[in-house]
């Protein structure tokens, strides 16, 4: 089996999936909020559009077979924990600069959290990945 379709078999799949998911809702919310309610928190709102992009990124990254959709899922997801803490440190301690939440908010509290674990665990499927690969 080839590091590629490691990547979308087994617990890769339900990564995947989740992703969708994500892409899907972070999408949804962000097009509600900014077709509805931009002026009430741009910054808000265009950080979910790019959460959004992200996931969209990371699904199609993660789904794709070959070296070039690792590096790209690699750093789709990188960007994520990036800015799922980073959003989430801010919302936190100084919620004034986010009037409404975003995906990533307190550290997606909103979703259960998830938008946190997500990252962490795509990036342990992409090391997994690469090491079954390496061994094969």
């Amino acid at each position: 089996m080839s590091v590629t379709s490691q990547r979308s078999s087994g617990p890769g799949r339900l990564l995947i999936a989740v992703y969708a998911v994500f892409a899907l809702a972070a999408s949804a919310r962000a097009a509600v909020q900014i077709a509805t309610k931009f002026d009430d928190a741009p910054v808000a709102y265009l950080l979910s559009a790019f959460a959004a992009l992200v996931y969209i990124v990371a699904t199609v990254a993660l789904a794709r077979p070959g070296a070039t959709a690792r590096r790209v899922a690699l750093t789709a997801v990188t960007v994520e924990l990036i800015g799922v803490l980073t959003v989430g440190a801010i919302t936190a301690f100084d919620p004034g600069d986010f009037p409404d939440d975003t995906v990533w908010s307190v550290f997606g509290r909103g979703y259960g959290f998830v938008p946190l674990v997500l990252p962490v665990l795509g990036l342990l499927w992409l090391r997994h990945t690469a090491r079954a690969s390496a061994a094969s």
